[in-house]
């Protein structure tokens, strides 16, 4: 009896945390079409562990981001100072569809295992933007820690062929 009970509660408790893992992830996707404008207000205003949501009104500085086919951002390895605020612009230079999607590696990882179950689910959360073959779309983020994060395209395939970028915030 004791073992089917102990058997139950791992169960139980490994459930809870996959829930506490995707669901957050799951609640920030949404059909909303690439180029199409984002709501006003973000799903979320909680800071993450790599920042918060920008205000576009307080910019420290822009910074361009390629996105290429051939599974490439440009550039690869970006140097923040805490508590800037960026704005990236982001450009899809291929032929197919692309995101950013900033985090970090463990929370990327995390995104891209549920984003290979349910592919066709699209990005509506201020930390993460698709961009449209030959479009350019905007991602102000707030770095309000120091660190090591990464952006990544979790669009299936592309993260495991690389596309990936590492962020290194240092004090300010």
């Amino acid at each position: 009896m004791k073992r089917i009970t102990r058997t139950r509660l791992m169960r139980t408790a490994l459930l809870t945390t996959a829930l506490m893992v995707v669901l957050p992830a799951a609640i920030a996707h949404t059909g909303t079409q690439p180029g199409k404008a984002k709501s006003v207000a973000p799903l979320s205003v909680e800071e993450e562990v790599f920042g918060r949501p920008g205000d576009l009104h307080k910019v420290d500085r822009t910074i361009a981001i390629d996105m290429s086919d051939m599974m490439r951002f440009g550039p690869a390895h970006i140097n923040i100072k805490q508590g800037e605020t960026i704005r990236f612009m982001v450009t899809n230079q291929g032929k197919i569809l692309h995101e950013m999607v900033l985090g970090t590696i463990e929370e990327l990882k995390a995104h891209r295992a549920m984003m290979k179950k349910h592919p066709g689910m699209e990005h509506d959360a201020p930390y993460g933007t698709h961009v449209a073959p030959g479009k350019k779309e905007a991602l102000v983020w707030q770095f309000t820690r120091t660190g090591e994060f990464y952006y990544a395209c979790l669009i299936p395939g592309h993260f495991e062929a690389g596309m990936m970028g590492k962020i290194i915030v240092t004090k300010g």
